[in-house]
């Protein structure tokens, strides 16, 4: 399938050029009517007085949900979608070249994780921010996602207008949080600089206790626990105590529901 992408003529009298790229099991994109240079500095051949543009690369492997998302963000005047990918490593190839104002970025994709993929983005060009659109929010997304110093992250059961806030929030140097995701960190008054480091509860667990916590979620007892982990039943007991006081959950049913919610184990 052809999916066709079409950049807006950045300055008058330039000839249309075309470039292609080759688009992983959906055939080619083609980016029309401007060159990649000119698309990289749009920012500066707006005139004096007019609204700004948000430029935005968008990458998620569903393309109906990746056309709907680039259908929608382009009937708003001062959003422009530069182009759209189905993966991270498509995104961080174009990126480089494109240096959209914001990256919006779909977490569950396959290949290169998203993540370090943000990660290496943000390094190449401090312009660009990242904002992850996830179904998911569970703390071990958040976490990496804080990691690698996103923007913003944004549910999928948002509506329409809270994404497009999102988006003008990051571009205009704001971080921006669903409220699931909000509530599930914390957040202190030097937390809106860039690279600040929230904390969800998965991420005050050590190694080991998180080793201990998929154990005890699967049933298994402690002195089976201690075998596979080749320590003594009382290093477990003490990791799980610890685990416990530290998640305020305090039996193994509870235990199992977060460990599935967090994805630490299968359902």
């Amino acid at each position: 399938m052809v999916e066709i992408i079409t950049v807006h003529r950045l300055m008058n009298n330039v000839r249309a050029r075309t470039s292609n790229y080759y688009l992983a099991g959906m055939g080619t994109m083609y980016l029309e009517e401007a060159s990649f240079d000119q698309m990289a500095s749009s920012r500066s051949l707006e005139p004096p007085g007019e609204q700004r543009t948000i430029t935005i690369l968008l990458a998620d492997d569903h393309f109906l949900l990746r056309q709907m998302l680039t259908e929608s963000l382009q009937r708003e005047p001062d959003l422009r979608v530069l182009a759209d990918v189905g993966n991270a490593a498509e995104a961080a190839e174009l990126a480089a070249t494109l240096q959209p104002d914001v990256i919006l970025m779909d977490i569950d994709m396959p290949g290169l994780s998203c993540f370090e993929a943000a990660r290496g983005m943000q390094q190449d060009n401090p312009n660009s921010r990242v904002i992850f659109l996830s179904a998911f929010y569970h703390d071990r997304y958040i976490e990496q996602a804080l990691d690698a110093q996103a923007w913003g992250y944004v549910t999928k059961s948002e509506p329409r207008e809270a994404l497009i806030e999102a988006i003008r929030q990051v571009a205009d140097g704001s971080f921006y949080f669903s409220p699931e995701v909000k509530s599930r960190i914390i957040i202190d008054q030097q937390a809106v600089r860039l690279g600040h480091r929230g904390y969800s509860r998965a991420a005050m667990l050590t190694p080991r206790e998180m080793e201990v916590l998929r154990g005890l979620a699967q049933g298994l007892s402690k002195k089976d626990i201690a075998e596979s982990m080749r320590i003594a039943v009382n290093t477990v007991n003490r990791h799980s105590h610890s685990l416990m006081c530290k998640l305020d959950i305090h039996d193994r049913v509870g235990l199992a529901r977060f460990a599935i919610r967090e994805k630490l184990i299968d359902a």
